[in-house]
């Protein structure tokens, strides 16, 4: 007896480990836990974020003015080419993460791909620093209509450069997140589970760092040296990144790719389709579902956990229809079934948690929507404002971005330190308050942001038409304040809450998801421009936001549409969130329950073996 429990506990120390060593180091051995991984390893990747935000920051966030005055582009052209290149960025990151899933593994798409992006931060430079490949100066405030705009190989020049910034920039994005959230063993560990909500806090932080010197220091430099300088600066701080996360090789476990992550995802549906008049069959038959079930049985007929030859998950009630993907076909016969005829439990649970996630996601669409006004809109409300701090002083309109970040960059260290361990108490979550309350929070607040952007706007309108005054561009604080305590709840919310969802092999690809948020909401911004600019235009008093002059624009009534479209995009996330709460378990802790449960029934069920084993003559 003691010989088979010894054999049973060497059978759950080799399960146990098969996550750790399905990690490999640089030379692609089998990663080691006391020399690989851990907060160390990730350091050098958060290094990375903070480097390669301060480099896109500065370019994105300044973009606006260098369209308008040297490519002498109109404002409501210039705010969509910003839009649609932020929102590029951000699409292109479902390819980062496909590449890196499917063929080259985290560490080497940042790599390659932040040489692409480092390749376009220096065209910009070299397009910005030549006259010959800009139009002739023009002043488009008050010779706008005589302004030569950018065209042919001059235009060429900068949208190619533009658009190696964003593949690059787009690909590098979800792998920093992924392969810093790699280097926390959560399954084996759980210590790591705390660490690894520690280290998504830490990476925001480090965000927040980029972004504030980039909206500071390089927007400074850019608006008083020139872009060119300030491009250049952005491709230095693009090296230094780059530089950073090579520093790391030796300490981080890289999770191999997984080959082709869509051909499993599209067998389910093929699966599921072809035997839609199958029956699906109750758990007190598992027989006749797909997987491999003798590691870790279920301890009764009524149990849902269901494991898998990849992995453990938990199986879940939600979308039945795709459970018949997973149907044995009992036709007497030992012909194995084509894989897009039978799936593994693991691959349709797989595919539930896609679809279940998908509302989630596109409640944070409207969010992002309005993140696109304080990067376009908010920088020219800010030209019109007196920028004068001290006499010799004047605060860039770029720079008006750069207020929440001053907040925040006090603010993450508090919550982590204080809030984080108070809420967890309380609440018994390890990360203080679970990812879906967090980004409830941080949507109800974005509602504030734009009524007191609304509220601002009608106050310096009415100031300049009126009396000719000009306010300080201190009133403009609030909405940035409010904004980037809301962007906190919800960007950290939404990229946790998407990690902790994915199964094996598809961690970059589902950090990368929450980056199309941004994407849509960009996008979106620019269709509520045109459109709104459409049917406003009608009017005898022209569109909101027809014109290059703000005090003749009525951005005011912009901002409270978008405050209406927030607080109805709140509403409906709470209905969501509720239904995602009912239809699953709590998210990050679903396959650490069905681990820990599984051990515990597999244990169980081998001492009663060898119990009665004992007891037989």
């Amino acid at each position: 007896m003691e010989e088979r429990r010894g054999n049973n506990k060497g059978e759950m120390n080799m399960w146990v480990k098969k996550e750790e060593e399905s990690t490999v180091d640089w030379r692609g051995r089998p990663s080691n836990p006391n020399k690989h991984g851990g907060m160390k390893a990730a350091a050098f990747v958060l290094g990375l974020q903070a480097f390669e935000i301060m480099a896109i920051a500065a370019v994105g966030n300044n973009l606006i003015t260098y369209v308008i005055n040297e490519m002498h582009i109109s404002l409501s052209n210039s705010a969509n080419i910003v839009t649609n290149f932020v929102g590029t960025i951000f699409l292109l990151a479902l390819l980062g993460g496909y590449l890196s899933d499917s063929y080259l593994g985290c560490f080497w798409t940042m790599l390659i791909f932040g040489f692409v992006e480092l390749s376009g931060f220096i065209l910009l430079s070299v397009q910005a620093h030549l006259p010959q490949l800009k139009p002739p100066k023009c002043n488009m405030v008050i010779d706008g209509d005589h302004c030569i705009k950018a065209k042919g190989f001059k235009a060429l020049i900068f949208f190619v450069a533009l658009y190696l910034v964003a593949l690059g920039s787009g690909c590098v994005k979800p792998n920093m997140i992924a392969h810093g959230a790699d280097q926390f063993n959560i399954q084996n560990n759980p210590s790591h589970s705390k660490k690894l909500s520690t280290y998504f806090n830490a990476a925001y932080f480090a965000f927040s760092i980029g972004e504030l010197i980039a909206l500071t220091i390089l927007v400074w430099i850019q608006t008083h040296a020139g872009m060119d300088v300030g491009f250049g600066l952005s491709a230095a701080a693009m090296a230094m990144g780059l530089i950073s996360v090579v520093s790391g090789t030796l300490y981080y476990r890289n999770k191999p790719p997984q080959g082709r992550i869509f051909t499993p995802i599209a067998q389910v549906f093929v699966a599921a389709i072809l035997k839609r008049k199958q029956i699906c069959p109750s758990n007190s038959n598992p027989q006749m579902v797909n997987g491999n079930q003798n590691r870790i049985p279920n301890s009764s007929a009524s149990a849902s956990h269901m494991h898998s030859e990849s992995g453990n998950v938990l199986h879940t009630q939600r979308f039945r229809f795709l459970d018949k993907a997973c149907i044995k076909v009992q036709d007497g016969s030992n012909t194995k079934e084509s894989p897009w005829r039978l799936c593994t439990v693991t691959q349709v649970e797989q595919v539930k948690i896609l679809i279940s996630v998908i509302p989630i996601f596109a409640c944070t669409i409207v969010f992002n929507t309005i993140l696109a006004q304080l990067q376009t809109f908010s920088v020219q409300q800010g030209s019109a404002m007196d920028t004068q701090l001290t006499k010799s002083f004047h605060i860039p309109p770029a720079s008006l971005q750069s207020i929440p970040y001053i907040m925040l960059i006090f603010i993450v260290p508090l919550y982590e330190k204080f809030f984080v361990p108070f809420a967890r108490k309380l609440t018994g979550h390890e990360s203080g308050i679970s990812p879906l309350h967090r980004i409830g929070l941080g949507l109800f607040l974005a509602t504030f942001s734009m009524i007191a952007a609304a509220l601002m706007e009608k106050k310096r309108r009415d100031s300049a038409t009126d009396s000719g005054k000009i306010i300080s561009i201190f009133w403009i604080t609030p909405q940035f304040l409010i904004f980037g305590l809301s962007e906190m709840l919800t960007a950290v919310g939404l990229i946790e809450f998407f990690y902790k969802q994915s199964l094996k092999g598809m961690q970059a690809f589902f950090t990368a998801i929450t980056y199309c948020s941004y994407s849509f909401g960009f996008y979106l911004s620019s269709v509520l421009v045109s459109l709104v600019n459409k049917i406003t235009s009608s009017s005898s008093k022209g569109g909101w936001l027809s014109d290059n002059d703000l005090n003749k624009d009525r951005l005011d009534h912009f901002y409270w549409l978008l405050a209406v479209l927030s607080f109805l995009n709140f509403l409906n996330y709470l209905f969501w969130a509720r239904w995602h709460s009912r239809n699953s378990s709590t998210p990050g802790t679903a396959q650490n329950e069905a681990v820990e449960e599984g051990l515990s029934h597999y244990s169980l069920m081998k001492l009663s073996k060898d119990v009665g084993d004992e007891n037989i003559p």
